[in-house]
């Protein structure tokens, strides 16, 4: 289920846009998605902090997830080892866990005790290298789970993320002294460079394409650059539409600039070029912050970015044909119309029901000019505007087309007297919510339900009540209220 952004990049061809949307995870409760990198079986993974729990999506927006064995393990950053494994940290349980694409699980107690291990990223020399933040050291694991630790020499530098510079060290941010360290292989920290902006806070790190380290500086607002020789160069970020300034994770795309992630009320990914030119782009959650952390270029091309607090893992996609979808708001199963262009000639061109790969909603030939039309009915989503994705099967061209779902509810029977029981169904509320239902006049809570991952309550969790005493003779109005979006789906019921 995906949301629509689309903006033109400043040094991309102007015909390319960007479409950034995102998918609910499908499990109720606070889940705090956090780190997230491409995995060697071409899907992405993620961790769930609150949910302990590894993640798992494709491309087609499937989410499978695998619970980690230490119930307080609190897992935060993960990257794919050299094994075809993926290897994770976990801040309160004090370990190094590695995780195959079957989903297997094995964990490694860190020696230091309460080091909260946090970055982690694949070295040079075969080993994966992790910060310890409260531990003050940088870490080191084989593939075979032998741990080393490498003490900083400067008390309380809270080290925070890691990765392999070009020049094949460690270089990691230490978010609390405010500064980026250099680390050989062997464990010797050979340089350490001050950030020149007070209380930056450097977060993330990563390496770009120009041969240089970039990071994020949550503290202040700013994207730097640092040379392999130490020169530092900052970047602020332009303060469009009242976002906040909270850069959080960053990656090197594959349009050759950096991305980034914002964290805070007003949510975005930002892209920089290796020449410092800034957009940022509004992450389009409907109710909440998104809280953006970790941000990786997937095995599909695409940007993948966990939202923290909006409970998502979002992706934003290149676009290089157009796709529209009339009308732009509706209900499930309204009847759609897609009209698209800039397609090959001749073509076959589907659009999916969720992320590429996923069931096809529709599918049409274009014709000459690559262009056509076609209908479908809109299929059972959450609340909010989502994105509709169009891929010509021999071009590999990518449209997007916004399309806005309303809740409604849905009575059976749709009449009756006082006294007698309905039943009441509902989609395109939030996805996991819980949704009390109101008889209007006179006002009357009916009942609590909760919502499923595409925001719909039915069967076995519709709600049956009764018609309540005093109402009206006629039509009355019915209406279910989300607790988390706050949206309205109303339907009615004809009092005998």
């Amino acid at each position: 289920m995906f949301a629509l952004l689309l903006s033109c990049l400043s040094g991309v061809a102007s015909a390319q846009n960007i479409a950034i949307g995102g998918y609910a995870l499908p499990t109720a409760g606070t889940i705090y998605p956090s780190g997230i990198t491409a995995g060697p079986d071409g899907a992405v993974w993620f961790t769930e902090q609150s949910a302990n729990r590894i993640g798992r999506i494709t491309a087609a927006g499937a989410v499978t997830g695998y619970e980690v064995p230490t119930t307080t393990g609190w897992p935060y950053g993960i990257t794919t080892g050299p094994d075809g494994a993926l290897w994770f940290t976990e801040q309160s349980g004090n370990k190094i866990g590695r995780i195959t694409t079957s989903g297997v699980i094995s964990e490694y107690p860190i020696p230091t005790l309460r080091s909260e291990p946090s970055g982690i990223t694949a070295g040079p020399d075969g080993a994966l290298w992790f910060t310890e933040q409260s531990g003050n050291k940088i870490g080191s694991i084989t593939t075979d789970g032998v741990i080393a630790e490498y003490t900083l020499p400067t008390s309380d530098n809270q080290p925070a993320e890691i990765t392999t510079g070009p020049d094949g060290a460690l270089w990691f941010t230490a978010s609390r002294s405010n500064i980026i360290d250099r680390m050989t292989t062997t464990g010797v920290l050979t340089d350490t460079y001050k950030v020149p902006t007070a209380s930056a806070a450097p977060q993330g790190i990563t390496t770009g394409p120009d041969g240089a380290l970039w990071f994020t500086e949550y503290g202040e607002g700013k994207i730097g650059r640092i040379t392999i020789a130490g020169v530092i160069t900052e970047y602020k970020i332009p303060d469009q539409d009242s976002l906040s300034l909270d850069p959080f994770g960053i990656t090197t795309g594959p349009d050759g600039a950096l991305w980034f992630t914002e964290y805070g009320a007003a949510s975005g990914i930002g892209r920089i070029t290796t020449s410092g030119v800034i957009t940022v782009y509004p992450v389009p959650t409907a109710y909440t912050w998104s809280g953006g952390e970790g941000i990786t270029t997937g095995p599909d091309g695409a940007l993948w970015f966990a939202e923290l607090l909006s409970e998502k893992i979002g992706e934003a996609v290149f676009v290089t044909a157009d796709l529209s979808v009339s009308p732009s708001t509706g209900f499930y199963n309204t009847n759609l119309v897609f009209a698209a262009s800039a397609f090959a000639p001749a073509e076959t061109v589907q659009i999916y029901t969720s992320g590429v790969g996923s069931a096809v909603l529709a599918a049409a030939t274009a014709d000459a000019t690559g262009s056509f039309t076609v209908s479908a009915r809109a299929p059972l989503s959450a609340y909010g505007p989502r994105l509709f994705l169009g891929v010509g099967q021999s071009s590999g061209s990518v449209g997007a087309a916004s399309f806005s779902f309303t809740p409604r509810l849905i009575l059976s029977p749709t009449s009756g007297q006082v006294g007698s029981s309905a039943t009441i169904e509902g989609t395109s509320f939030g996805s996991l919510e819980q949704v009390k239902i109101y008889w209007a006049n006179p006002l009357t809570l009916l009942g609590t339900v909760t919502a499923n991952v595409t925001g719909t309550f039915n069967r076995g969790a519709a709600l049956i009540f009764t018609v309540p005493a005093g109402a009206a003779a006629g039509v009355n109005r019915l209406c279910g209220v989300g607790q988390t979006t706050k949206a309205n789906g109303c339907g009615s019921f004809t009092v005998e």
